[in-house]
């Protein structure tokens, strides 16, 4: 049983409403800029390669839990049998994973081009990047398998009341009876190795890039190679800070205060998975003109 906002009833019709457009929104963006990426000639480099995988990742990171989510708003007994709960969990951890280790990759992408610009070429080429993109999804999806699989190995006891609008991980770790010892580390590791090394990788990456920009003589120069790499900068920013905010802020000690955070923690989850999605289209498309020019060419034809 997924608890979502049972205890709040008349605010499950407004959040029905307000997710049903931001879904609505995320899968117009993101497919727009994925058939651009695809359909124009011009947009067949690695950035916009790179982009075009972060838009379909982030239709199908949404589409893992936010349809669920939606049928749990409008359903008064909200029931999920156990193997759509597995796989439920696995594509969203799946593409959360993913979409860190893509970030990694986008940002080397960007640190050759500005850093390194006459190796471009030959360090991103097609039998380069497309690797890079396949091996991204492949290591998410790995992490996935072994979290999910440890996590439906426990045995669960009670009455399964899972206190979140999905399956999310930790939310069912809560309901085992049984150690998690072995959850809770292996969790640990991932985090390590999902979160901490490519946000590490990033932000090395950006303090060679500033560096490298710094050193252009012409205030027009610094202001096109920036622009470069902008979008994805801001990305990263709203990417990760939301998920420190999620995790690091401090918990209420009173019953009454723990309840209501309780609620806003869920609906933080909640808006935190679809705000960048919503968001990454409209970011890498305001002041790229490349994809502007592809958008009007589209709709034009």
């Amino acid at each position: 049983i997924l608890l979502g906002l049972s205890a709040h009833p008349r605010l499950e019709k407004t959040f029905f409403v307000l997710i049903l457009l931001m879904y609505l929104v995320i899968l117009l963006g993101n497919g727009v800029l994925i058939l651009v990426t695809v359909l124009d000639s011009r947009l067949h480099t690695p950035m916009y390669f790179f982009l075009g995988n972060l838009s379909f990742l982030d239709i199908c990171y949404t589409t893992s839990s936010v349809p669920l989510v939606l049928d749990g708003f409008l359903t008064p007994r909200k029931t999920i049998s156990f193997s759509a709960c597995a796989i439920q969990m696995f594509l969203s951890f799946a593409m959360g994973a993913t979409e860190c280790v893509l970030l990694g990759m986008m940002a080397f992408d960007r640190y050759v081009a500005i850093c390194n610009p006459l190796r471009y070429p030959v360090v991103m080429s097609k039998a380069a990047y497309v690797p890079m993109a396949v091996s991204s999804w492949a290591a998410g999806s790995a992490a996935s398998m072994i979290q999910t699989s440890l996590a439906m190995k426990l045995p669960f006891c009670g009455n399964n009341v899972i206190n979140h609008f999905t399956c999310e991980i930790l939310a069912v770790l809560k309901l085992a009876c049984a150690d998690i010892s072995i959850n809770v580390i292996s969790m640990g590791v991932a985090n390590v190795i999902f979160l901490g090394v490519p946000v590490l990788f990033i932000s090395v990456s950006y303090i060679f890039i500033l560096s490298t920009i710094l050193k252009i003589p012409s205030a027009e120069g610094r202001r096109k190679a920036f622009s470069t790499c902008s979008a994805h900068l801001t990305v990263v920013v709203i990417f990760y800070g939301t998920i420190l905010f999620m995790y690091a802020k401090p918990k209420s000690k009173d019953p009454l205060g723990a309840d209501k955070q309780d609620v806003s923690d869920k609906l933080i989850s909640l808006f935190y998975g679809l705000l960048t999605p919503m968001l990454n289209p409209i970011i890498y498309s305001l002041r790229n003109k490349d994809v502007q020019t592809a958008v009007r060419y589209l709709v034009s034809r």
